[in-house]
């Protein structure tokens, strides 16, 4: 009776223990980003590997959606589930420029200085909510020269992001920058191990097989999501506690 009197009172103090909220990472973008279907495997949004570099401290919350624009992002209220979540403290990463820059895509084009005034707005809300905002350019298409150079996608509105950025002193990832680095590296033929490139019936999903110089395969986006990761620890210290790290074996 003692033992199980003992366990009642230890079960109702546990009870009355407040439980200590995760710090939330919001991810704010578009298919580059973003969690992919089975059918689209092996495509793989590098938000993906990305949610498993954090320990139990951290939740990744993936909000990225394919073919979004900083215009459809809000317009399909996406972006106010990030500001209806999240509370003070947490982070918001956000992403776009891939849709925003194709005219031809009426209903998520973004002229330039749209584009710039969304994100501006996105860093306001997101901080009227004590929340901290992080800007990212969007990610480099897979684009080589005749000699073998990789050649920038997003010229630009990767230059307006880093102009909010710089206005609005907010932390930025430099992604087309590091990811057309990331191309150089591997080359004009073996960067195409990054992508989302299949040879027909090479896999169930793609049967007539697939070229695709956007979107990243399982590796690719692995290999990114460590980037933007690498870039977290330089310029955003208070994350760095959460990162998981390999033990060194005794």
């Amino acid at each position: 009776m003692r033992v199980t009197f003992t366990m009642l009172i230890l079960f109702v103090t546990a009870s009355f223990v407040p439980r200590q909220e995760k710090l939330k990472i919001f991810l704010a973008g578009d298919s580059t980003m973003s969690i992919k279907a089975v059918s689209a495997y092996p495509e793989t949004g590098w938000g993906m590997p990305f949610a498993h570099f954090w320990n139990q401290g951290v939740e990744v919350v993936n909000k990225a959606k394919n073919g979004r624009s900083t215009k459809t992002f809000q317009g399909e209220g996406i972006w106010q589930t990030i500001l209806d979540e999240g509370k003070p403290g947490d982070y918001v990463f956000i992403q776009f420029g891939h849709n925003d820059e194709v005219i031809t895509k009426v209903g998520s084009y973004t002229t330039p200085a749209e584009y710039s005034g969304n994100l501006s707005r996105f860093v306001s809300q997101v901080r009227d909510k004590k929340m901290i905002p992080i800007l990212m350019t969007p990610v480099s298409r897979r684009k080589f020269d005749d000699k073998g150079n990789a050649q920038m996608t997003h010229e630009e509105y990767s230059q307006l992001v880093r102009i909010v950025a710089q206005k609005d002193s907010v932390a930025l990832i430099d992604m087309d920058k590091l990811t057309m680095e990331l191309y150089q590296e591997f080359g004009p033929v073996h960067s195409k191990l990054l992508f989302l490139q299949l040879m027909p019936g090479e896999h169930p999903n793609y049967p007539e097989g697939k070229e695709d110089n956007t979107h990243f395969n399982e590796l690719g986006a692995r290999l990114v999501a460590q980037i933007v990761l690498k870039e977290i620890k330089a310029k955003i210290p208070a994350l760095t506690p959460y990162i998981i790290t390999k033990k060194a074996k005794a």
